[in-house]
């Protein structure tokens, strides 16, 4: 089985690849900033799910890569706070993006606390 057939990971990198397209449209002021943390994050859940995945038979190595990709999810959140408030997208927007970042969260909680199911 590979890491790409976890529903974390298929979410998670769908969600990074939305942020992606939308960090587009974020002003070229922002390029070595926001743009980069946010896009830098959210596709660092997927790297962590993979490494972690890989070393799955190791149990706290598992958990901690794990709890890593949870960590850069919860970044990804923050910088879409960012962009909130710098208004380069809308509360709707963000809404939805939250939904989505929070539903990987629980995917990867899942993850940790039942780490024996993906030996």
């Amino acid at each position: 089985m590979s890491f790409k057939t976890l529903l974390a990971y298929k979410k998670g990198f769908a969600l990074a690849m939305e942020i992606f397209h939308l960090s587009k449209t974020f002003p070229k002021s922002e390029l070595f900033s926001l743009t980069s943390q946010i896009v830098r994050s959210s596709r660092s859940v997927c790297s962590n799910i993979s490494e972690g995945y890989r070393k799955r038979q190791y149990e706290k190595h598992f958990k901690s890569k794990i709890s890593d990709a949870d960590s850069e999810n919860s970044e990804t959140q923050l910088w879409l706070d960012f962009a909130l408030a710098c208004d380069y997208i809308s509360e709707e927007k963000k809404i939805v993006l939250q939904n989505k970042s929070e539903e990987v969260g629980k995917l990867l909680n899942y993850m940790m606390n039942n780490s024996d199911k993906f030996r």
